[in-house]
C-alpha cells in the first residue's frame, strides 16, 4: 500500500542512488588512465563497489605505487563499511545467504544514512535496498561509459585524467568534512593530518605508502568530544 512517507523514501533513495552513480563516470575513465582495462575497472565497480577505496586503488596504481599499497588503502578505507554493516544488522535482518550476500555487497555510505535515516524499520529497510540498488546499477554501468570513453581519448585528454582521481575523490570526501555533517571537526582534524602525513612522507616512500601510512592521522585527531544534554 502507498504512502506519503513511502514515496518519499523512494523518490529520496531513488535520487540518490542516480546521482552518486553518476560518479562512476568518473571512476571508468581514472581507471583506464592508471592503465586497466575496461573489464578490469567494470570488475571493481561490479565485485568491490565501494567509490572511495577503487578512487584509491587507481589513484595509487596511477601514480606508480605496487599492488601492496593500492590494496592496502583501498582495504582501510572500505573498513568502515564492516561498521555499517553491524549497525544495519538488526534492522535488514536478512534470511537465506542470497539475500545476506546481496545485503552485505549494498552496505555503503549512502545505503547506510538512507536506512539509519528512515522513521521506522521498514522504511529504513526500503530505503537501503533502493539506494544500494540504484547506485550499484547506476555506478556499474556509468563506469563501462567512462571507461569506454576514456579509451577513445587522445593523450592529451588522457594526460588531464590525472586530475580526475582527486577531484572526484575530494567530491565524495567533501559532504563529510562540512560543518553539518557529523563529528565534522573529528573528520575534518583526519583530513587535515593526513594530508600532512602524505606529503611529508611523499620524499621518502614509494608511491602510495604515503596513502596507507596516512591511516596514523586518526591518532593524532584525538576522540570526539560527547555531546552535552540538558
Amino acid at each position: 500500500m502507498s504512502s506519503p512517507a513511502r514515496s518519499a523514501t523512494l523518490r529520496d533513495s531513488l535520487g540518490l542512488g542516480l546521482a552518486v552513480g553518476l560518479y562512476g563516470v568518473a571512476f571508468g575513465a581514472a581507471a583506464v588512465g592508471a592503465g586497466l582495462s575496461t573489464w578490469q575497472a567494470v570488475a571493481l565497480s561490479a565485485l568491490m563497489f565501494t567509490g572511495a577505496s577503487q578512487f584509491a586503488l587507481v589513484g595509487v596504481l596511477g601514480a606508480g605505487g605496487g599492488a601492496f599499497a593500492a590494496v592496502g588503502s583501498a582495504l582501510l578505507l572500505g573498513s568502515r563499511n564492516t561498521l555499517y554493516g553491524v549497525r544495519l544488522a538488526p534492522m535488514l535482518s536478512p534470511r537465506g545467504w542470497l539475500r545476506r550476500a546481496g545485503a552485505a555487497q549494498l552496505v555503503i555510505d549512502e545505503s547506510t544514512a538512507m536506512a539509519v535515516a528512515a522513521p521506522d524499520r521498514a522504511l529504513g529497510r526500503l530505503a537501503f535496498w533502493v539506494t544500494g540498488g540504484s547506485v550499484y546499477v547506476c555506478w556499474t554501468a556509468m563506469t563501462v561509459v567512462g571507461a569506454l570513453g576514456a579509451g577513445g581519448l587522445g593523450e592529451t585528454a588522457q594526460a588531464a585524467l590525472d586530475a580526475v582521481v582527486p577531484a572526484a575523490f575530494l567530491a565524495l570526501l567533501w559532504p563529510r568534512l562540512r560543518r553539518t555533517a557529523t563529528e565534522a571537526a573529528v573528520q575534518r582534524r583526519v583530513a587535515l593530518g593526513g594530508a600532512v602525513i602524505a606529503l611529508a612522507l611523499t620524499p621518502f616512500v614509494p608511491a602510495g605508502l604515503q596513502v596507507v601510512l596516512a591511516v596514523f592521522a586518526v591518532l593524532l585527531a584525538g576522540r570526539p568530544r560527547p555531546v552535552a544534554t540538558a
